[in-house]
């Protein structure tokens, strides 16, 4: 008999959970950490019951929403090595994370209180990957006279947060966040 705990999950299963994942971000996103995980459950389209066997917690949930948010900022940063333009390439990055800084304002002092020891260090590796592949570009960029020398990913990264987190959230914050981003990709080039 084979054990129950080694199945492979089954595809409708699968598609529930990127479904709850999905609407999680939107919904903690917008209400925070004590957003309703029924109003998540409901624009997945799915009863709480299959939200709990998923995530059988609120921080498991938000663990999984800031997980892939990471991963995809991997993949974007990793695909920027195909890009000549490093000074758009840079731009597009960082245009990404704006995305999930506006889903994650909501859910911020929740994940700062879940973070456990082993999520720290998953989410540390997916940060080593972004700060390789973006080292790469800057480089790329540095000797192809594109981009200005000087700077660091992690200039990146806490320019970024800063960006976004000098602004209070409401009408035209997206649109504020973004313009400043311009600015602060056009002062990079060479």
């Amino acid at each position: 008999m084979s054990d129950p705990q080694k199945r492979k999950p089954r595809s409708d299963a699968l598609k529930n959970r990127e479904r709850l994942i999905e609407a999680a971000k939107d919904v903690l996103g917008k209400g925070g950490p004590n957003a309703s995980l029924e109003a998540v459950a409901k624009q997945a389209g799915v009863g709480i019951g299959t939200l709990y066997r998923h995530f059988p917690t609120r921080e498991a949930l938000f663990n999984a929403v800031f997980s892939r948010d990471l991963t995809d900022l991997v993949e974007i940063a990793e695909s920027l090595d195909a890009d000549d333009d490093t000074v758009e390439a840079l731009r597009r990055w960082l245009r990404s994370n704006v995305s999930m800084v506006e889903t994650k304002r909501g859910m911020l002092g929740a994940l700062s209180v879940i973070m456990t020891e082993d999520s720290r260090k998953a989410y540390d590796a997916e940060f080593a990957l972004i700060r390789a592949a973006l080292d790469r570009v800057i480089a790329r960029g540095v000797a192809a006279g594109q981009l200005r020398p000087g700077f660091s990913p992690d200039d990146l990264m806490q320019t970024i947060y800063a960006i976004c987190y000098a602004r209070q959230p409401g009408p035209g914050w997206r649109e504020n966040v973004l313009r400043l981003l311009d600015i602060f990709i056009d002062g990079l080039r060479a």
